[in-house]
């Protein structure tokens, strides 16, 4: 029973704000004919005001995301095109990376250094999972399979380590950036504010699942490892 209360906790743990910010983002998306424009002008002209002009708008179907290497934010179609509180608040919350790139964010900095090393990793870990089990029985040595089962470990710690510092990053993007923009220009009532803030921090919790999720993994694998 008890074994059963922990994996519910779990699940609701990882899938629980994965549904929430989905349920968040959609209940927001309706049209509101009284915003003077949509999510990707909105984004310019945060970039604008922000000193950011040479900034490019984007739309894509990758989701939304700040490209630190081409200086571009990127909206999907619902949110590019829309003229919704979810547009609004996504566009800000973009902006607000571009900010943190200006600025030489450090956090910012170490996230993009590890999701290049986490690229090399991942490939290296899923070689190394699968063959394990044939370099074991090519070379009749069990540490050889041990070895290779801790390169795939090591690959899944440098994953968590990336959600671990995402999570900071992406709290300063909508908190510390995106929200004062919003303010101080008072483009939404408080009241829309405040839904605002429920729409980022519903996405923010996104992270915090994905890392939960990926120290899982880890525990998972150790407790293989100790069979």
């Amino acid at each position: 029973m008890h074994l059963v209360i922990l994996l519910l906790l779990v699940l609701a743990l990882v899938f629980g704000p994965q549904l929430w910010a989905r349920s968040v983002l959609s209940r927001y998306s309706e049209h509101q004919a009284h915003y003077p424009g949509n999510g990707a002008e909105f984004a310019r002209h945060l970039l604008k005001k922000s000193g950011l002009e040479t900034v490019k708008v984007e739309k894509t179907a990758l989701g939304d995301h700040y490209d630190p290497t081409d200086r571009c934010v990127r909206l999907s179609e619902a949110n590019f095109d829309g003229k919704s509180l979810t547009a609004v608040a996504v566009a800000a919350h973009e902006v607000g990376h571009a900010i943190q790139h200006k600025e030489g964010d450090p956090k910012l900095m170490l996230r993009g250094r590890l999701v290049r090393i986490a690229q090399v990793t991942e490939k290296a870990g899923s070689l190394a999972m699968f063959a394990a089990p044939l370099l074991v029985g090519v070379t009749r040595a069990p540490s050889a399979g041990m070895l290779m089962f801790l390169v795939g470990l090591a690959s899944l710690g440098v994953s968590a380590l990336v959600h671990l510092v995402t999570l900071p990053v992406e709290w300063d993007a909508s908190f510390g950036k995106a929200m004062p923009l919003i303010k101080a220009g008072q483009y939404l009532s408080r009241a829309e504010e405040r839904v605002a803030r429920k729409i980022l921090r519903a996405c923010a919790l996104t992270y915090l699942a994905a890392s939960l999720s990926s120290l899982l993994n880890i525990w998972r694998w150790i407790r293989f490892l100790r069979r």
